[in-house]
């Protein structure tokens, strides 16, 4: 599953986050585990890659680059799926007074965090990247910062969003952008056209390999399986061909425990 579809995901997760917060059961405990087991090897992943990366001599470094640059790219840009999934599941503890997803979600975009400092750290390091490469790459880091606090504005002013914003205060402007709009356009026109914008932004300057897909795919099943019923009641936000071959993914969950005790 590639990083641009994890970018879609977030904008879906957002945008239903409210209706979900407000079940009584939001997520089962199999699926949990999915998420957290998931997503622990791939930060395990992303931190053997970016070590390995920094060893490098400066000659065996440069070719590395292509490959690096695919896995800094899926370090930013699904950072915007971390931190709305995040927002919607601490939302959810609160409002029902347990503490089953907050524990784990805060544990993932932890570790997401400190790969995001590594990843930044790559791009202007000893072994860091041409001008122009890493112009494209800071240009994603603010795509997606800007993407990940619009589509917080979903949750406000129902949610806290504070923690998982970039800018608080820029999510609660967009918030008031999004209510404008809504009021303003009928029907779900508004979200078709928050969903055509996204797209456009992050069809451009990201490289055709993802190189934790797998991962990718486990992580937004484990996800998907909360939303399923509003995504497939909602006109228009089924048009994404991989939401559906993520509702076909078989569980591999202890396959994965397998690979992760085998990391550390």
């Amino acid at each position: 599953m590639h990083v641009r579809e994890l970018v879609e995901l977030g904008a879906l997760v957002a945008a239903h986050g409210t209706v979900c917060i407000q079940r009584t059961s939001l997520l089962t405990e199999r699926h949990l585990k999915q998420y957290w087991v998931a997503s622990r090897c791939r930060l395990d992943r992303w931190a053997r890659a970016t070590q390995s990366f920094t060893q490098c001599t400066p000659a065996a470094a440069a070719g590395e680059r292509p490959r690096m640059r695919g896995l800094i790219q899926e370090i930013l840009g699904s950072e915007l799926l971390t931190r709305t999934w995040s927002a919607v599941a601490c939302g959810y503890d609160r409002l029902h007074n347990c503490g089953f997803l907050e524990p784990v979600v805060r544990s993932i975009l932890k570790g997401h965090l400190e790969a995001r400092h590594r990843a930044l750290r790559l791009i202007v390091g000893e072994h860091g990247f041409p001008a122009e490469e890493g112009m494209v790459l800071n240009r994603l880091r603010r795509h997606t910062e800007r993407w990940t606090d619009m589509l917080l504005g979903y949750l406000v002013p129902e949610q806290d969003i504070t923690e998982f914003a970039f800018s608080a205060q820029r999510a609660r402007d967009f918030a008031l952008d999004l209510r404008d709009e809504e009021h303003d356009l009928p029907g779900d026109q508004p979200w078709q056209l928050i969903i055509a914008s996204l797209r456009s932004t992050f069809a451009r300057g990201l490289s055709e390999d993802s190189p934790n897909r797998d991962l990718n795919r486990r992580i937004a099943s484990s996800i998907l399986a909360c939303f399923r019923s509003e995504l497939f009641d909602t006109a228009g936000l089924l048009e994404s061909q991989w939401v559906l071959r993520l509702g076909q993914i078989a569980d591999d969950t202890e396959h994965l425990v397998d690979d992760l005790l085998q990391m550390e």
